[in-house]
């Protein structure tokens, strides 16, 4: 019997999770495990280790993560848990175990004032909890485990879970008219393409440690996404372009967080869909 390598899969209910599970189907030469919070609690660490032992995976990719932004500021000390102190303990034991981190970050690392797309170098300085907790997370990953995978993604999107692309094709059809935010830029992340992403450099005999970039191709607003997906589905309802100071929220955004994905294409060879490719795709499934 030919033994295969292990995937386990965190946060296996959620957006990239779930794409995760529907491309297991195509990489069937690794047996996959997906867990999500009843299975794995990330948040009880010691059970977390033990169980880490008993599943004892040849590769971990790292989904899971507490990502209600604004919900995110009162509750601190489990986003702490979740994006920074569960992520050390994972890092510590694929280290011992010599076995390969794949760990998902944010573009919300940053502040948003940088000019340029931001590469894998640029200053962090994270203006709310999520970032700052994800950025924890980041250095105990590598501080544990220098030989992790760090991916920073944003927008991230599916036709899994809630997310501002179901957000908006639900309003779209219930309203005649929307306001939408025009004054963040970036890019859309199709959750169906970082999966596809990740298992590119996983079925890569190269592995290369360190932090990477993802999103998909183009520079937009959060008004010009609702925009193209009016287009592309579709809807009849008048957009129109806010600035942020209109729609207050607990956490603060960063104002510019436009990923360079140079360096995950030239040292992997991945593919970066342009985002209205994608979007197209999700909307006919949504």
């Amino acid at each position: 019997m030919i033994h295969k390598e292990k995937i386990l899969v965190t946060g296996a209910k959620g957006q990239l999770g779930s794409e995760l599970a529907v491309l297991s189907d195509k990489y069937t030469q690794f047996e996959w495990v997906f867990t999500d919070r009843e299975e794995l609690d990330l948040c009880n660490l010691v059970a977390l280790e033990t169980k880490l032992g008993t599943l004892s995976p040849q590769f971990i990719i790292n989904c899971a993560a507490h990502t209600a932004v604004d919900r995110a500021e009162s509750e601190r000390e489990l986003s702490d848990v979740l994006n920074h102190q569960a992520v050390a303990v994972l890092a510590k034991w694929s280290h011992i175990n010599d076995c390969k981190l794949i760990h998902v970050s944010t573009d919300y690392v940053f502040d948003g004032t940088e000019a340029n797309a931001l590469t894998e170098t640029a200053p962090t300085n994270p203006i709310n909890v999520y970032g700052t907790t994800k950025l924890a997370g980041e250095k105990s990953c590598l501080q544990e485990n220098p030989n992790s995978i760090i991916i920073r993604t944003s927008w991230v999107y599916s036709s899994f879970g809630n997310n501002f692309v179901k957000t908006m094709s639900r309003l779209m059809q219930e309203r005649d008219s929307l306001n939408v935010v025009n004054d963040q830029i970036g890019s859309p992340t199709y959750a169906a393409d970082l999966a596809e992403a990740i298992m590119t450099i996983i079925a890569n005999t190269h592995w290369q440690a360190g932090i990477y970039n993802f999103s998909n191709e183009g520079e937009i607003s959060w008004y010009e996404f609702a925009l193209a997906i009016k287009e592309l589905g579709n809807f009849d309802c008048e957009v129109s372009g806010i600035p942020a100071s209109d729609y207050p929220t607990p956490a603060k955004r960063p104002q510019y967080s436009l990923l360079d994905k140079t360096k995950i294409k030239d040292t992997f060879g991945v593919v970066v869909p342009n985002y209205k490719e994608s979007l197209g795709k999700c909307l006919k499934i949504i």
